[in-house]
């Protein structure tokens, strides 16, 4: 195994804002490869766009604060998302995000979440 091989892969996060099209949102950046245990992802909101509240039944996530200004609300409390916050939004919590009048760039890493499966019915 090489040295990148060990490492995995990765991104420059200034060199990545700084190549993306200025009017392009949503996921700039994901972690790949078919043998990873985690899913990651950098995301850009424009300005005063959201991320409607939703529940993740089954995954915690950490989200990291990068760029710009905005609000992630979790379990109905709204925390300061900005560059060099870290939060953990437990599963099960209803979370949201919503940008300031800058937008926000933020990172969100999870463990990768499981294909489909059949459930039995509650």
């Amino acid at each position: 195994m090489t040295d990148t091989e060990a490492l995995g892969e990765g991104v420059v996060v200034d060199a990545l804002l700084r190549e993306a099209a200025a009017d392009q949102a949503g996921a700039l950046w994901r972690l790949t490869g078919a043998e990873r245990q985690l899913d990651a992802n950098v995301v850009r909101l424009r300005p005063e766009a959201s991320v409607a509240e939703h529940v993740e039944p089954d995954l915690d996530v950490l989200v990291l604060g990068i760029a710009g200004r905005g609000t992630l609300r979790c379990g109905g409390v709204a925390h300061p998302l900005e560059p060099g916050v870290l939060r953990l939004v437990p599963h099960g919590a209803a979370r949201g995000v919503a940008a300031g009048p800058e937008g926000v760039v933020y990172l969100t890493v999870h463990r990768r979440r499981p294909g489909m499966a059949i459930r039995p019915r509650p």
